[in-house]
């Protein structure tokens, strides 16, 4: 692969305003000068990032939930995973708690996958992803306002679900074919 000079391309910002404060997300209008001097305008999520997790059994089986998410109008099959209660907080011990939360599920043994950038064009969101093994099982307790189905997929089904387009979720896609080349060598 041909080594490219990234200076070239590379923008600076010149002025952030924060035009937006939600519960989830915070907008910033930001002005950036190009490589070739021009401005131009850049609209930003920020996001204060989550962690997902794998968690799969001894028998090889992946455990997911089922949730309805409302900006699509749909149910998902999802890997357990949310936001950071703040910025900084640790990305393992927030999947820890996501995992015990969603599912009731613990886990002795946890695998650090990847991070990801999920929307890159206009928002900042990581989400660090994460394989947990050895699991037991113990009582769920979901937010308030989340409401769950728990189910358990063998990883091979998992993965032809996923190539039949019959998962859809990002994070869940990304996390679960890393994890199963870690499962299976």
């Amino acid at each position: 692969m041909k080594a490219y000079d990234d200076a070239n391309i590379m923008e600076t910002t010149v002025d952030s305003k924060r035009v937006f404060d939600g519960l989830i997300l915070h907008i910033d209008h930001i002005t950036n000068r190009l490589p070739n001097g021009k401005l131009a305008a850049r609209e930003i999520a920020r996001h204060v990032g989550a962690s997902a997790v794998v968690p799969v059994d001894g028998e090889g089986n992946v455990w997911l939930v089922k949730q309805f998410r409302a900006p699509i109008d749909q149910i998902l099959l999802e890997v357990p995973a949310g936001k950071l209660d703040y910025k900084g907080e640790d990305r393992l011990e927030a999947a820890k708690r996501e995992l015990a939360e969603e599912t009731g599920l613990q886990a002795a043994s946890w695998t650090h996958l990847s991070d990801i950038v999920t929307t890159p064009g206009f928002s900042d969101e990581c989400i660090s992803l994460y394989l947990a093994r050895e699991l037991s099982a113990g009582q769920s307790h979901p937010d308030e306002d989340e409401f769950l189905n728990v189910i358990k997929v063998p990883m091979a089904e998992l993965v032809s679900m996923i190539a039949r387009g019959k998962v859809t979720d990002s994070k869940t896609i990304c996390a679960v074919l890393l994890a199963e080349k870690v499962v299976n060598g």
